[in-house]
């Protein structure tokens, strides 16, 4: 495959400060694909770019390695091209003749920078070259027709800019990426909500499920548990969508989460809580130690206490990857207790911090 000849490595974003746990988490997933190494993972750049000895092994990782599989990565760039020294008056051209030698036709594009305080100051010359960028691109036939099928082997176009005469150019297969710029959902916190944290919910539903399983997991009527609920965010989430709530927690829960009228504050603790029925969906952000989180996660699961577990690792300041492992293998030892089967992602989420998103589903059961 020609066009495969060309990629040179990965170009992997991540939240900065997490340049190490993406760079060990990516070194750990790519030997399948062949052997390579980390070039750069520079802490506090929010990004890493790791090499392959044989370059068509960047291209197959990025097609190959499941995107939902990856913890800390928010995007994972075939990069085809290094473009340095570009001058003020001339940024658009230079980067479109290489990506124009690649072979290859996008069905979109997104210009980009790190998630950094420097990089932020690129925004402005990111959002002044979009136009020039897709009248160049068009121009060269780089672009498919606006309302063109998405199939596999759509490929969508990254250009990122280290500073403002670096920039880097890959690709992205559309259906095994996140589909925002960046890596980052723009959510507005909504009105009403008691705190910030349930955005932190709805960007697990936005990252977890597709639409169409959102609307049939969220939808009005069914019945959810919030361990560690107080003061209420994810209570309030799930309330807005019309789900049953109940939130546990020995702590005050905000008047305006009640005030719906869909959740029930019982005060006891997260651990010894059991729902009396079944549920559709389990969610926990307790502050305790992950491995601990992940047990509790696996027993709601296997005992069919809910179809859903979502919930919060808060990691130690070492060891980060490491301690993500051992809370999947906690999960694994502990469902095949039960006889179940299941799916399980993590996620480093834009708006997780020193911690990571699991989501846990129960598929089938062996007896």
């Amino acid at each position: 495959m020609a066009e495969a000849n060309v990629v040179r490595n990965l170009l992997l974003y991540c939240r900065p400060g997490f340049e190490d746990d993406c760079a060990l988490e990516i070194a750990s997933l790519s030997g399948r694909f062949g052997t390579g190494r980390v070039d750069r993972a520079i802490i506090g750049s929010g990004f890493v770019v790791f090499s392959f000895d044989n370059p068509r092994s960047a291209f197959d990782c990025a097609r190959n390695l499941p995107f939902a599989s990856v913890t800390f990565a928010r995007q994972i760039i075939a990069a085809f091209g290094d473009v340095a020294g570009l001058s003020a008056g001339n940024r658009v051209q230079p980067v479109v003749d290489a990506i124009a030698g690649c072979g290859m036709v996008f069905s979109d594009y997104f210009l980009e920078t790190a998630d950094t305080n420097e990089a932020k100051q690129l925004s402005p010359l990111c959002r002044n070259l979009v136009g020039p960028f897709e009248k160049a691109l068009s121009e060269k036939g780089l672009l498919t027709a606006p309302n063109a099928e998405i199939s596999a082997d759509s490929k969508r176009l990254h250009i990122f800019f280290a500073t403002t005469n670096h920039a880097i150019p890959g690709i992205v297969f559309v259906n095994n990426s996140s589909p925002w710029p960046m890596g980052i959902p723009r959510l507005r916190f909504p009105a009403g909500a008691p705190s910030r944290s349930a955005l932190k919910l709805e960007e697990a539903v936005n990252a977890f499920m597709t639409p169409a399983q959102a609307d049939q997991n969220l939808r009005p009527g069914l019945d959810a548990v919030d361990l560690g609920a107080s003061p209420g965010g994810w209570s309030w989430f799930l309330a807005s969508r019309g789900l049953r709530v109940t939130a546990v927690d020995n702590g005050r829960m905000d008047k305006r989460v009640l005030a719906s009228g869909l959740v029930n504050h019982v005060r006891g603790d997260a651990f010894t809580f059991s729902p009396g029925k079944p549920v559709r969906l389990m969610v926990c952000d307790v502050v305790e130690q992950p491995s601990r989180i992940a047990k509790l996660a696996a027993q709601w699961i296997g005992r069919k206490w809910c179809n859903i577990a979502v919930f919060n690792l808060k990691l130690p300041m070492k060891k980060r990857y490491p301690e993500i492992m051992h809370c999947k293998e906690i999960i694994s030892q502990e469902i095949k207790r039960f006889g179940a089967s299941y799916e399980l992602a993590v996620k480093h989420l834009y708006h997780d911090r020193e911690e990571v998103t699991g989501f846990l589903r129960c598929t089938t059961r062996s007896r």
